[in-house]
């Protein structure tokens, strides 16, 4: 789901909290060397993401946050921005000449640049939660 969080709606919180789980404490967010992604710059998306992305030639960026049971995608467009909340069980990250990430219908490529190969680090550490969260609900001895 793709919310507008432009301005603070309280509604949107508590979604976004009931969906993928209250923000890391600032403790934690130590411990696990950052939460966030550095911005990335969006190559393409589904046809039913145009609408959040800049219509003229700009350049359209989007960072990621890790939540304990998901991660938002917060896209700017202009001075608008949109989160796209995802649920871990719903993630899928593709690697083709960058990045992909598809849930819910919906998919967005991240350009293969610097600021991408930076955030190498963050990718393997949304992994890794991933598979934790995904190992609680194993049915597998």
């Amino acid at each position: 789901m793709v919310l507008n969080t432009t301005y603070t709606n309280k509604e949107h919180i508590e979604l976004i909290n009931d969906l993928v789980g209250k923000p890391f404490g600032f403790v934690q967010s130590i411990k696990m060397k950052g939460i966030g992604s550095k911005r990335m710059i969006i190559e393409g998306t589904s046809p039913n993401m145009k609408q959040y992305l800049n219509l003229v030639a700009d350049v359209n960026y989007a960072n990621l946050e890790l939540r304990p049971l998901g991660v938002l995608i917060r896209i700017n467009k202009g001075l608008k921005n949109y989160t796209w909340v995802i649920p871990y069980y719903q993630l899928v990250i593709y690697k083709t000449n960058g990045s992909s990430i598809h849930a819910q219908g919906r998919f967005i490529h991240f350009r293969n640049s610097i600021t991408f190969k930076e955030n190498k680090a963050f990718f393997d550490k949304l992994l890794d939660e991933k598979v934790k969260y995904e190992a609680q609900y194993s049915i597998l001895p």
